[in-house]
């Protein structure tokens, strides 16, 4: 079986069942005004502000974007990256692309235009799909791109460097391309990075999505009734694994355009929506919005919500503490997975196991786990070690680069690089991260990078940049700075100075101190993390 084969099978089951639903909170703000109840607004209208397409049209429209591939000449094996913001197209080219035989690249948005080139020369990509937001970025990189043969523009006003994908696909054909698809065919590169910055290029098969299909509905039972809310990028494994459960079973999700708590809240009450997955910061904002008012639940029909999950960070225990004692009828799970086991699930705590909020669970369906020393040995209970996952949803490589490859998969087993212990029960907790990544509102923030960017500035003799624990982001970055001697430097002036960065890169707090490193010149992150995270650390840690 390939992923693919669920779409077939929705749309023969299903044709005219609503398959994904689009929102955009602030349009449907206005139009609220003129239409008083949410179930009086028209859809598939601009004014509207949502948009849906049935099980059918969503076949066809991944058929069609198929065909306009190999109508130009894409071949089995060929990349297509995909650059958009969530949009109701975003899925049937992720599986056109897929039905044509190539491989989907999906690009996180935040990329710069240096970046997005980076990614598109390191996974060879032969084609890009773009939305309206990077018009500016692409231009930028679109005559440095030579491996990049096609360009297909999504939206209105189409660029003059680029197709209109609107355009091409309404003379495109329909039918289902005849495309011959096995399990072990390559089906997807997503990208991840560890310390250096570098993104790495993850590739994975048709078995390993299928498997994240059958792993997310095996462990939150979707059924055909249920509705998904889906908020974060659909280039996150995250997103889109969780959805994946959905489309095993033919069930509705919605795809939420903006992350306000009370168009969350709001969304999932006019929607119907039983499940919603959500990020540390987005639950806060949630529980903080009832508590101030600004959120009133008693005029909501949040009835078909039963399960609120959060993944991408470790969770702090008194958040779902909170959270269940104002919806004392909602069902918790959380998920720990990597892009290079295809995303959440690998290690799953499970619904019935809400005693053991903190851990992270124990082997997902179809999964295996050991937590190991530095010479590959299972530890005993107790013991911190190296989490280590085997299942078919594990990478095939980091494409083209056999080191990288070979540094983490040994023997079939996936080293994550995370430090794990296992309680008496079984449960795994994280400990602490090998790598330096520091995860902040689920997003992954890489040092080097914020270092590499400060050490431009003249007055800077060297910095070094590591997490400190906040109750809403799980870490935020701080920027620890020496200076070079005889001058000065203000916590505003090296503020502004860092505004050149994206907003989710800067450092939240800047301390001016003395960098220590060892005798071979590495920084000492350890002992910063000791001295300016003290017991504060020491309490997160023991919370997750």
């Amino acid at each position: 079986m390939v992923i693919t084969d669920f779409l077939e099978q929705n749309a023969q089951k299903f044709p005219d069942d609503v398959a994904l639903v689009e929102v955009v909170p602030n349009i449907i703000s206005q139009a609220r005004t003129t239409w008083k109840e949410y179930s009086l607004i028209p859809t598939n209208s601009e004014e509207s502000g949502r948009t849906e397409i049935t099980w059918s049209e969503f076949h066809k429209k991944a058929n069609r974007f198929a065909n306009l591939l190999l109508s130009r000449g894409v071949k089995k094996g060929d990349k297509v990256a995909i650059l958009m913001m969530n949009c109701l197209e975003w899925l049937p080219v992720y599986f056109g692309a897929l039905k044509a035989g190539a491989l989907a690249v999906p690009l996180n948005y935040r990329y710069t235009s240096d970046e997005i080139k980076y990614c598109l020369e390191l996974s060879e990509s032969d084609v890009l799909v773009f939305g309206p937001e990077f018009i500016g970025r692409v231009e930028e990189i679109c005559d440095m791109i030579p491996n990049v043969k096609q360009l297909f523009y999504v939206g209105k006003d189409c660029p003059s460097f680029a197709e209109s994908y609107d355009k091409l696909v309404t003379y495109c054909t329909s039918k289902t391309p005849e495309i011959p698809l096995a399990p072990e065919d390559n089906a997807a590169i997503y990208f991840s990075s560890g310390t250096t910055g570098f993104p790495k290029a993850i590739l994975h098969n048709h078995e390993s999505l299928v498997h994240a299909c059958l792993t997310e509905q095996n462990h939150h039972s979707q059924t055909k009734e249920d509705v998904f809310l889906c908020i974060p990028p659909l280039y996150h494994t995250g997103a889109k694994m969780h959805w994946f459960g959905c489309l095993v079973v033919g069930a509705k999700a919605v795809l939420l355009k903006g992350v306000k708590p009370e168009w969350i809240v709001e969304t999932a009450a006019d929607e119907k929506c039983s499940i919603v997955w959500l990020l540390v910061p987005w639950a806060q904002d949630i529980l903080d919005a009832i508590d101030n008012g600004t959120i009133k639940i008693d005029q909501m029909d949040l009835s078909r919500w039963r399960l609120m999950h959060i993944g991408a960070q470790p969770v702090p225990p008194s958040l779902i503490k909170r959270w269940k004692s104002i919806f004392p009828n909602h069902q918790y799970d959380t998920n720990y997975g990597l892009s290079e086991s295809i995303g959440p699930g690998c290690v799953h705590l499970g619904v019935e196991n809400i005693h053991k909020v903190g851990a992270i669970g124990k082997a997902g369906y179809g999964w295996e786990v050991k937590i190991v020393d530095e010479r590959g040995n299972t530890v005993e209970k107790g013991e911190v070690g190296e989490l280590a996952v085997k299942g078919p949803g594990v990478m095939t490589c980091y494409y083209n680069d056999e080191k990288a490859t070979n540094d983490v998969l040994k023997d079939g087993w996936l080293f994550t690089g995370d430090m794990a212990q296992e309680d008496e029960d079984g449960f795994i907790f994280l400990v602490d991260r090998k790598k330096d990544v520091i995860i902040s509102g689920g997003e992954n923030l890489y040092p080097v990078q914020i270092e590499d960017f400060i050490r431009t500035n003249n007055k800077v003799k060297d910095v070094a940049v590591i997490g400190l624990p906040d109750p809403r982001l799980g870490e935020m970055a701080a920027a620890i700075i020496e200076l070079k001697e005889d001058v000065s430097c203000t916590e505003e002036e090296m503020d502004n100075f860092c505004k050149a960065l994206p907003k989710y890169k800067r450092p939240r707090k800047i301390i001016f101190a003395e960098v220590p490193r060892n005798p071979t010149g590495k920084i000492e992150k350890p002992k910063l993390r000791q001295i300016y995270c003290g017991e504060s650390l020491v309490a997160a840690q023991n919370e997750i």
